[in-house]
């Protein structure tokens, strides 16, 4: 009876699945078209059944250039898009030195985990996926096979840590329970699919399954009947093809729910059932079980769950520049080569068609015919150039680019306010999108943050390379991340060049606004501000009172080992009494207090107390 449970729900998940592949068939193939068109195999579109096909050339002296003008828009989009590096912060959950110290301690982890994983190279990847296809995720899971070392087993294998892992998914492997739905809250369960050979299904999962010839996507550099009149032109276009000897697993994850509190996942490597339990991660609000996968969009559709790619909008204008480039080519041809007429029986037509007219050429025709002549032809229509150039405006008024970054497209006259007003103007048609992907990675670092909540119960050394080279090193576990509200720090707006955050800060000093209550700007504002203006920490200036802090949390660690510091002649006393006082009340007096090390503490902060009275004596005697 349990054999026929587990069979039953493989067929239950390869049926959900098949139909939810027959479902998002129509989305598949706009993917591929878009695709295409950025690759630059334009001369294709959608067939019968959903397939994309080439369309072949109507006449051998065709002209069938591509003019890709979607590859460089999409191009420069993604360039303004790769500048958002949002800098996070975590707000506290409560005013209290705990709660306080954890939002830090939350901020230097984001700080870590996205330096190890290049989280902006995941960002930047994401970003192309959804700005080409017009959706990308992003899949935040737990890996128990990174991390440090913690024991051994006693077959030598080694135990460690664990580390969030993240990777970016494309559209093409998630599948929903239903396109209308307009966010991933609204879906009640979610199918990753991916296809495997079977011997990493095999390492994955330790099960057998049968290999098949599984359909996949690929790229072919072989396309076609492209270029211009005698001349063959290729490019690259996405092609369907077969991956031998391999398997589709199937990822199934399903809210929770009154059948299922905790929410149900259920794994598939072909027609194995390799698990069937509840979802992994408490990465939901207040420690709810939810999917682990972000979503990305370029441009919302209204009641759809994907979104739309810009290159959906620019296909027909490309489709129309194509033709009138190609016409106008053709019709100049026309004028060049010319078109002869020639009386039938005249001349030996099959040697003019081989050879044409060449220069100094000998044509003989029949005594007494009409001699071969050219007809006449008639200038090049201005319509040509006006359709040219209208296509073209409209490139730059669908896409969110514009004609700015060109002089000679910019009148002279215009004052700096104007042309503030023009980029500001041209940098809201990104917004959308840009605000889409600060969502995104603000909810991948909740994500983190909670993974580490749940996993990391032993404590780990986080090393974190601060300010001049100084290497700040912290332990932490799961219980010292209290609060997962994650804030930008800054809005770091996508138009923000070199230049403009210099004019800024240049504009704040004229002002006095990054001055002290004395007037003065202090060592650590200038580091700030020659980091800010693209010259790093000149000449590593540094503050001193940061000195002292450094210095005075180095001197906790050591003293809550047990081990007793000396108070220094050098060492500013008030800055260290608060750094101890504020360690003991957040770690000594939490839980059960470690007698020894309270001592050591107690004896330490004495000694800056008497070193303090004295000071103050021999004040008062001057």
């Amino acid at each position: 009876m349990k054999r026929n449970n587990k069979e039953n729900l493989v067929k239950e998940t390869l049926e959900d699945y098949a139909k939810r592949v027959r479902e998002r068939k129509p989305f598949d193939s706009q993917w591929q078209l878009n695709m295409n068109f950025y690759m630059g195999n334009q001369y294709c579109d959608v067939g019968y059944g959903g397939a994309v096909r080439d369309v072949e050339r109507e006449y051998f002296w065709q002209e069938r250039e591509v003019f890709n003008h979607i590859a460089p828009i999409i191009d420069i989009r993604l360039s303004k898009l790769s500048k958002i590096k949002p800098k996070m912060m975590i707000c506290p959950s409560t005013n209290e030195e705990q709660d306080i110290y954890t939002a830090k301690v939350g901020k230097k982890v984001l700080d870590v985990v996205g330096n190890k994983l290049g989280i902006m190279a995941k960002i930047n990847q994401a970003t192309k996926w959804s700005e080409i296809c017009g959706t990308s995720f992003y899949k935040i899971s737990w890996n128990s096979n990174l991390g440090q070392v913690v024991a051994l087993e006693e077959d030598g294998k080694k135990i460690k840590s664990g580390e969030v892992d993240i990777s970016v998914c494309s559209p093409f492997e998630i599948y929903p329970d239903s396109a209308t739905h307009e966010s991933l809250d609204e879906c009640q369960s979610l199918i990753h699919a991916r296809v495997y050979s079977v011997e990493q299904i095999k390492h994955m999962y330790g099960v057998d399954v049968e290999g098949k010839d599984i359909n996949v996507y690929s790229l072919d550099g072989t396309t076609s009947s492209l270029g211009g009149l005698g001349i063959a032109g290729h490019s690259t276009k996405l092609v369907e093809t077969v991956r031998g000897n391999s398997a589709i697993v199937l990822e199934k994850y399903i809210r929770p729910s009154a059948e299922f509190p905790n929410g149900r996942f259920i794994i598939v490597a072909g027609d194995c059932l390799v698990y069937d339990g509840e979802l992994p991660y408490q990465n939901g609000i207040d420690g709810k079980r939810d999917f682990p996968f972000v979503r990305q969009i370029c441009n919302e559709e209204v009641g759809n769950f994907w979104g739309v790619s810009m290159i959906s909008r620019l296909i027909p204008i490309q489709r129309a520049y194509n033709a009138v480039k190609n016409r106008k080519h053709e019709y100049i041809n026309r004028l060049t080569l010319g078109v002869l007429a020639v009386e039938d029986g005249s001349v030996d037509i099959d040697n003019l068609e081989e050879e044409g007219l060449a220069p100094g050429k000998i044509l003989v025709y029949r005594q007494g015919s009409t001699a071969p002549a050219f007809l006449g032809g008639e200038n090049l229509p201005a319509d040509f150039e006006k359709e040219e150039e209208r296509l073209l405006k409209e490139f730059l008024t669908l896409s969110g680019t514009s004609e700015i970054g060109s002089m000679e497209n910019v009148s002279a006259s215009l004052s700096g306010v104007a042309l503030e007003l023009l980029i500001d103007e041209n940098e809201t048609r990104l917004k959308f999108t840009t605000d889409s992907i600060k969502a995104a990675i603000k909810n991948v670092a909740k994500q983190i943050l909670r993974l580490y909540k749940q996993f990391a119960v032993v404590p780990r050394l986080l090393k974190i390379v601060g300010e001049n080279g100084n290497l700040d090193v912290i332990y932490f576990k799961g219980s010292d991340l209290s609060s997962d509200d994650v804030q930008f720090d800054t809005e770091s707006e996508s138009n923000e060049t070199l230049s403009q955050r210099r004019n800024m800060i240049f504009d704040l000093l004229d002002k006095n606004l990054l001055c002290d209550e004395n007037g003065k700007i202090s060592n650590s504002m200038k580091a700030k501000i020659m980091e800010n203006i693209g010259f790093g920490n000149w000449e590593n200036s540094v503050d001193l009172t940061d000195l002292h802090i450094k210095n005075a949390d180095q001197e906790n660690n050591t003293m809550l080992s047990g081990k007793s510091v000396e108070v220094k002649e050098i060492d500013d006393d008030d800055i260290h009494l608060t750094q101890h006082i504020a360690y003991m009340l957040k770690v000594i007096y939490v839980g059960g207090v470690d007698k020894k090390a309270e001592e050591v503490f107690l004896t330490h902060i004495r000694g800056h107390k008497e070193k303090l009275a004295k000071e103050n004596v021999g004040d008062e005697k001057k």
